[in-house]
C-alpha cells in the first residue's frame, strides 16, 4: 500500500466518522435542549421529515424545510418532554462532499413533570449530508419507526 492509499484511507475513516458525528450533534442538540448544537448539525436549507415514524404513533408532523423552522419546531414541540436519543448501526458512504447515513435510532420520550409515562420509539433514521465549510451537516433527513412502545399521548405534550 502506497501512502497516497493510506492517505485516502485515513481521510475515508475521517468523513465517515465525522458524518456520523453530525447525527450525535443532532440528537444531543434535542436531548440536552441546546438550539446551537441542533442548529449545528444541520444544512441551513435542511429538511426533516419525521412523517413517516409519527404517522405509525398515530399523528400527522409536518415536513420542516430550512434550519431555523427545524431547530424552532422541534424546540417548540419537545419542550415539555424528556428525550433520550440513541444511535446504533450507523452506516456511511461518502462521495466527495456529499454522504449518506442510515442509522438505528432509539428515541425515549417523557413528560417532563410525569416520567411514569413514556414512549419508546425506534426509528430508522436515513439521511443526506453535505460538506459545508470542512464539517458535514445533514440535508435531508428521514426517519420511519421501526416499533414503538408506550404512551402515544406523551408525544403531544398531554
Amino acid at each position: 500500500m502506497s501512502n497516497t492509499d493510506g492517505d485516502n484511507s485515513s481521510r475515508e475513516v475521517a468523513d465517515k466518522l465525522a458524518v456520523t458525528e453530525a447525527l450525535y450533534r443532532y440528537a444531543a442538540g434535542i436531548d440536552l435542549r441546546d438550539r446551537a448544537l441542533l442548529t449545528s448539525a444541520l444544512a441551513e436549507d435542511a429538511v426533516l421529515d419525521l412523517g413517516p415514524a409519527t404517522a405509525r404513533a398515530g399523528f400527522e408532523y409536518p415536513v420542516l424545510e430550512g434550519s431555523e423552522a427545524i431547530v424552532s419546531a422541534l424546540s417548540d414541540s419537545l419542550s415539555l418532554i424528556d428525550t433520550t436519543h440513541s444511535v446504533s448501526n450507523p452506516r456511511v458512504s461518502v462521495e466527495g462532499d456529499k454522504a449518506h447515513l442510515e442509522a438505528i435510532v432509539a428515541a425515549q420520550h417523557l413528560p417532563r413533570d410525569d416520567h411514569s409515562r413514556h414512549i419508546l420509539m425506534t426509528n430508522r433514521y436515513d439521511i443526506e449530508l453535505v460538506r459545508g465549510d470542512g464539517v458535514w451537516l445533514i440535508h435531508r433527513l428521514t426517519a420511519d419507526n421501526i416499533w414503538l412502545e408506550g404512551d402515544r399521548t406523551v408525544l403531544l405534550g398531554v
